[in-house]
């Protein structure tokens, strides 16, 4: 891929990169997801359970979509998926923040999230390899699904357990 030489435009910059965090030296994926977390956990504290979750399923959508168009921009300036483009870190760990209900289950959501996000497993590593845009958000949102089922497992037996 040939790389323009020059400063990206600022918009796919502010999105792409999750807002800024992509910037952070130590682990830019993490922080793209902390910060979704933070987004959901302020969130929750100003919203009941429906609306909040119809939120988030809107910003799914949302950054899907402004997140797909913003690392297409990028990708002639950075190369190939890369690893300052936290958009779609974001857009994953809100899939499995939809079944969470306070910060415990908000952290296992995120925990989770990475856990499938960082290991590939499951048909995700082959999403990665892809290249295009549509792809760097694709391999994600599926660890994203992954996370939510195995936070739906969790879930389910800790009531059978508790029960």
């Amino acid at each position: 891929m040939h790389l323009v030489m020059r400063r990206p435009p600022l918009l796919p910059v502010i999105i792409g990169t999750g807002f800024g965090s992509g910037f952070w030296p130590w682990g830019p994926g993490t922080a793209g997801a902390v910060l979704a977390t933070a987004i959901w956990l302020l969130l929750h504290a100003l919203m009941q359970q429906v609306p909040l979750v119809l939120t988030i399923v809107a910003l799914i959508v949302a950054f899907t979509i402004i997140g797909t168009w913003a690392t297409a921009k990028l990708e002639p300036f950075w190369g190939e998926d890369p690893s300052r483009v936290v958009v779609d870190e974001m857009v994953g760990v809100w899939i499995p923040l939809l079944l969470a209900d306070g910060w415990t289950t908000a952290l296992a959501a995120l925990v989770l999230f990475r856990f499938f996000d960082i290991l590939k497993p499951l048909g995700i590593r082959q999403l990665d390899r892809r290249q295009g845009a549509f792809w760097v958000m694709a391999d994600d949102i599926l660890a994203g699904i992954y996370a939510a089922l195995a936070l739906a497992a969790g879930l389910l037996l800790y009531h059978l357990i508790a029960s």
